[in-house]
């Protein structure tokens, strides 16, 4: 499935300073090229969305240990230090405002690389529905405000994404990797990380909401008219029942354990997706204008009415280095910085001319270095 993981990262305050920044540009392109010319773009891809291996990776870099800024500033860095064209992965995207430029860069990108307008298209179809799944599909409070669809010239694809829940001051983190896609809206989540499990998030992609989705499809494939007396009823209706009814006959467990109805359907909008008919529950989330609120309404509907109940269960898992900008878990040590970057660019430098003894020796080295030892107080893991 295309989702790898979900982190969970505090908001920590301010920019990264530039001294740092050059230094993550130049040892990112360093790092990226090794593994690279080692093991192809197929495998850095598929590092990249591995949530644990990309924290990893941005602590090295010089960034604080599990700050949102892990995400934003690393992307930034990589996007500026690889050339497309040299190692045939481009990064399309970024944070606000850049993220709107996805779809064009995805475009610009396809082309130089020879594609089809069916592959961009495509590519593009998969930016689009990444993002629709978690900021939609998948209702954890967290609004995506950093999106980077990362692809190759050979097809392949991986999706860095993150949202911040202004209530809490944390941010959460997507990752997607193309590799064996089935469904957008199934199961997408292997390896799920965080800091802590949220109560009341609506999970239309786990396998338990499969008959919702159905219902769901079914609700708007039918006349308007029906799915405005289902939601009346709830609503509007001057007979409603009481949440009391709802409770289980010990009157204390409701029976629907998140009933939070939106107040207003945009019933054009529905009107609108009933003349398209979509054939399945990926094709109803695609639609322009199917936002959380229609989700919602659907999923309660299929609940309350027709006794199909989705997932309410969070799909969060378990959220370590030259230092952080913040001094944490240490001030960045700039001299050995400035040496891993001189070593990552002389052994690829020579590796180009034919001399690959430095990079074997870096391989070596893993081999025979001690880990260095984690504080379990900081990692929380969830069965």
């Amino acid at each position: 499935m295309p989702k790898t993981g979900v982190a969970n990262l505090p908001l920590h305050p301010g920019k990264a300073p530039r001294w740092l920044f050059k230094r993550m540009v130049a040892l990112s392109k360093g790092i990226t090229e090794v593994i690279i010319y080692e093991y192809g773009s197929d495998e850095f891809l598929q590092r990249l969305s591995d949530p644990f291996w990309f924290q990893a990776f941005s602590c090295v870099l010089g960034y604080d240990f599990h700050s949102s800024g892990t995400t934003t500033v690393t992307c930034g860095a990589l996007k500026e230090a690889i050339n497309p064209e040299e190692v045939g992965i481009t990064f399309a995207g970024g944070k606000g405002n850049a993220s709107r430029n996805t779809l064009s860069e995805i475009e610009a990108f396809g082309f130089q690389y020879n594609l089809s307008t069916d592959t961009i298209k495509r590519l593009q179809y998969c930016s689009r529905m990444a993002a629709k799944v978690d900021n939609t599909a998948i209702q954890d409070g967290h609004t995506l405000y950093h999106h980077v669809f990362i692809f190759s010239q050979n097809k392949k694809w991986a999706v860095i994404q993150q949202g911040m829940n202004n209530q809490t001051s944390y941010a959460r983190r997507y990752h997607w990797l193309s590799e064996d896609v089935e469904s957008f809206v199934c199961e997408p989540h292997n390896t799920i990380v965080g800091d802590h499990r949220q109560d009341r998030v609506l999970d239309m992609t786990a396998k338990q909401s499969t008959a919702a989705q159905k219902v769901s499809v079914d609700l708007v494939n039918d006349n308007p008219f029906h799915l405005q007396r289902d939601w009346a009823e709830l609503i509007l209706h001057d007979n409603q029942k009481t949440l009391d009814d709802w409770l289980s006959p010990c009157r204390n467990k409701p029976t629907v354990p998140h009933l939070d109805m939106p107040r207003n359907i945009n019933w054009q909008k529905m009107k609108e997706i009933y003349d398209v008919h979509p054939t399945n529950y990926e094709e109803l989330l695609s639609l322009k204008g199917v936002g959380p609120n229609t989700v919602r309404a659907l999923a309660l509907i299929s609940d309350l009415i027709y006794g199909e109940k989705p997932s309410w269960e969070d799909p969060i898992r378990y959220t370590f280095a030259h230092g952080g900008k913040d001094k944490l878990p240490r001030p960045v040590d700039l001299p050995t910085y400035s040496t891993s970057i001189e070593m990552l660019e002389d052994a690829i430098k020579q590796a180009k001319l034919g001399d690959h003894e430095k990079l074997h020796a870096l391989k070596r080295l893993r081999n025979v270095t001690p880990p260095i030892p984690v504080n379990p107080s900081i990692l929380t893991s969830y069965d």
